[in-house]
């Protein structure tokens, strides 16, 4: 029993008996360089002088048939042993073949080479040496058997066949050859199998043939190539009709496929060869309207070259209009949601001014609906669509009913419960205005203040209604509009202001009354003043002085302050000398009030007393001799320029100038605390010349005492108390050591 690890290959060998066990590598110790260096050449030299002489054969002489006989009989057994352990070895039986061959016992090489393909069939290369072999010895009869055997057996490998024909046609066997041919063609082989059968033909001038090929060989390759091949022979023959039917036909097929951008091409060149212009044009433009633009980059590319080559500026620019087309079609096809696109492909689209193509981007552009659950701003560019929309359908295509559907679908389609646009609103309710419906812009208006409403909204609806003079429905709106908000102070004063222009005196200040008194308002320093300028204007000063009033009770702003003493110091037309006095006396007891104000209860805002001193001394000077200067002046504050430290985030502090006000009851009260410190400084120094006569005597005993006393550099001099006094060798209170008692 053979071994299961045998190798046929091998002649059922082991791979590890036939293994080359090398010698285990020298592990190198000294890793120094050699004092002699050896070259590759050096080695490569050495390596062939030292080679062994080739060991070859004994040349063996045959003089008679008996050697001969035992020569063949011996590589015969030679050959059969190394076939019988190496079988499937390809090789060894085509060496063998050929040995046989090279005896000229053509019988044993084609046993052989029967047996070999025994052995496999599936071989193609096999039968080709085999019938290689037949065909050089001219054995004709036996390579066209074997040739059929192959192809019989193996018709899916085309160099068997295009073999088999090579050599029927060698031999003149020109109808033998189509019958191969037309065996082959029953497999189906691929197209350059047709074509070579087809060039078959051609090469001897059966053009009838051929085209019948041709016929058959875009019904079993149903491609685009495949027909512009059929259609170039019929042009190439001059058969213009039947080229065009051919390129009409393939276009009836295969005008969905994915090459059938190169079938219009070839089709639109055909007819630009053949002077057909406009044949060519219709063929372009019907291509660009089918072929989906992702595939049509090329056929723009053609299209542009033909039509400035043959064109005039209307068609040059309708392919440029053509090209820029295509350019948007890739983008909104990359991003569908690309707006900024949309409007320049829309712009390009109302350039041409084809309404149903325009009518189709449109249509394209809006059904791309941002996420409904995203914030509004997703919303803002797409909104703008449906807007120049239905401007286009009422302004360009005087389509008023397209129009007012394009605006109820736009409405729908906004979820009002997150957020609405009034804009669109807005835009609608005039657009039935235009069209003389003012029932129905009502009915929209009405329907945006109830599902979504905006002070955009009551604004407009507002002034139309003032236009045509519904002055009780203006008050309805106004009524709404501040149910819904209550705080704004812009629709309080526009509403008091609807009332004036009314002389309805009492109704704006029951407005005014109402606006004043609500919990929450986003300005109310405006909504106050226009209260009191309305009650100005009406001459009503007792109220205007109650409103300053109430005003305080609720902010001492600085503005308040001074705008109520400007109000009491109004002079009326008349030069009476007492009603000047009257005023200005009121205005004092304004300011008086807020200075007695600042500096109890908000001592902190010393500019803004500052401030307010400077406003009265304005109005003293403006009342001339009336008017008492001195009464503020003296309680004007010193501006004190001072620094004071600023805390930064990261780094060291920084210091900034800032003025501060010293007010004349600051001041004295400083000028107190500056005598406090200068009497403990006075205490301090008594106690201290006290103890400095102790000390003096002390030094001056111990002067005596060294034998130094009154000597420069002596130890007394270095001492600190003599050299850290005012000037170097005297003492802190200036007298000279020397000359110390």
């Amino acid at each position: 029993m053979a071994n299961r690890d045998a190798d046929p290959n091998l002649g059922y060998l082991t791979r590890k008996e036939t293994e080359v066990k090398l010698p285990r590598p020298t592990r190198v110790k000294n890793k120094t360089p050699a004092p002699i260096q050896i070259t590759a050449e050096q080695i490569l030299r050495e390596a062939r002088e030292r080679q062994e002489a080739e060991i070859r054969p004994p040349k063996q002489k045959i003089t008679d048939p008996t050697e001969l006989a035992d020569y063949r009989l011996r590589k015969r057994k030679e050959f059969e042993s190394l076939i019988s352990r190496v079988r499937w070895n390809k090789s060894v039986w085509v060496k063998y073949a050929k040995w046989e061959e090279s005896q000229k016992d053509f019988k044993r090489a084609r046993s052989i080479w029967e047996r070999a393909l025994e052995v496999d069939y599936r071989d193609h290369t096999m039968w080709l040496k085999y019938a290689d072999v037949e065909m050089k010895n001219k054995f004709v009869n036996h390579a066209r058997n074997v040739w059929d055997r192959a192809v019989t057996l193996l018709p899916r490998v085309d160099q068997l066949w295009y073999k088999y024909i090579h050599m029927e046609e060698m031999l003149g066997n020109v109808a033998g050859a189509r019958l191969i041919f037309e065996r082959w063609m029953t497999w189906m082989p691929d197209q350059q199998g047709w074509l070579s059968y087809i060039k078959f033909e051609l090469r001897y001038n059966e053009v009838d043939r051929a085209r019948a090929i041709f016929e058959r060989f875009v019904q079993c390759h149903p491609k685009v190539s495949a027909w512009i091949r059929f259609a170039k022979f019929e042009f190439k023959n001059g058969e213009v009709a039947r080229a065009r039917n051919c390129y009409e036909r393939a276009v009836d097929k295969l005008a969905d496929d994915e090459e059938a951008e190169q079938l219009f091409v070839a089709f639109a060149e055909f007819e630009e060869k053949c002077k057909e212009t406009e044949r060519a044009r219709c063929i372009y433009k019907f291509a660009l309207d089918h072929i989906p633009k992702g595939r049509a980059e090329d056929l723009y590319r053609k299209f542009v070259a033909f039509e400035k080559q043959y064109g005039d500026r209307e068609g040059i620019e309708d392919a440029i209009v053509g090209k820029r087309r295509f350019q948007y079609e890739d983008e909104v096809r990359k991003n569908p949601r690309n707006y900024d696109a949309w409007f320049d492909y829309l712009r390009l689209e109302e350039s041409v001014g084809n309404k149903e193509r325009i009518r189709e981007v449109y249509e394209r552009a809006i059904a791309n609906v941002p996420p409904a659950d995203q914030e509004k701003w997703y919303w803002q560019r797409y909104i703008y669509l449906w807007i120049n929309y239905a401007l286009y359908e009422e302004l360009d295509a005087q389509g008023m009913e397209r129009t007012r559907d394009v605006y109820r679908k736009c409405l729908k389609l906004i979820p009002h419960q997150k957020f609405s646009f009034a804009k669109i609103w807005l835009l609608a309710a005039q657009f039935e205005i235009r069209q003389l419906r003012l029932k129905e812009a009502r009915l929209l208006l009405g329907e945006a203040i109830g599902r979504a409403p905006k002070d955009k909204i009551f604004k407009k609806y507002i002034e139309i209604e003032l236009h045509l003079g519904n002055i009780d429905r203006c008050r309805k709106l106004y009524e709404k509009y501040l149910e819904w908000s209550p705080e704004n102070c812009y629709a309080w004063s526009k509403f008091t202001e609807l009332e004036r222009s009314l002389d309805e005196t009492e109704r704006a200040r029951a407005i005014f009354e109402l606006a004043i008194d609500q919990p929450a308002l986003d300005m109310p320093e405006l909504l106050w003043k226009a209260y009191i300028d309305f009650e100005i204007f009406e001459g009503e000063f007792d109220r205007t002085r109650a409103l300053y009033e109430r005003l305080l009770n609720r902010t001492k702003h600085l503005k308040v302050w001074i705008s109520y003493a400007n109000f009491e110091a109004l002079v009326v037309d008349s030069e009476d000398i007492e009603q000047k006095k009257k005023r200005l006396q009121h205005a004092r007891d304004v300011f008086e009030k807020a200075i007695t104000y600042y500096p109890t209860s908000a001592p902190e805002l010393k500019e803004e007393r500052a401030m307010l001193l400077e406003e009265w001394l304005k109005m003293e000077s403006g009342f001339g001799e009336l008017g008492d200067v001195n009464l503020v002046r003296a309680k004007l504050p010193k501006k004190l320029k001072k620094t004071r430290q600023i805390d930064m985030e990261d780094g060291p502090a920084a210091y900034e100038e800032y003025i501060n006000y010293l007010f004349p009851e600051e001041t004295q009260t400083a000028n107190l605390k500056i005598l406090e410190a200068a009497y403990k400084w006075k205490k301090q120094r008594v106690a201290s010349e006290e103890d400095w006569g102790t000390i003096k005597g002390v030094f001056i005993n111990y002067a005596i005492h060294i034998g130094n006393y009154g000597k420069r550099g002596s130890p007394v001099h270095e001492h600190p108390a003599f050299t850290q006094g005012p000037e170097k060798g005297r003492n802190p209170r200036g007298y000279d050591v020397v000359s110390l008692p």
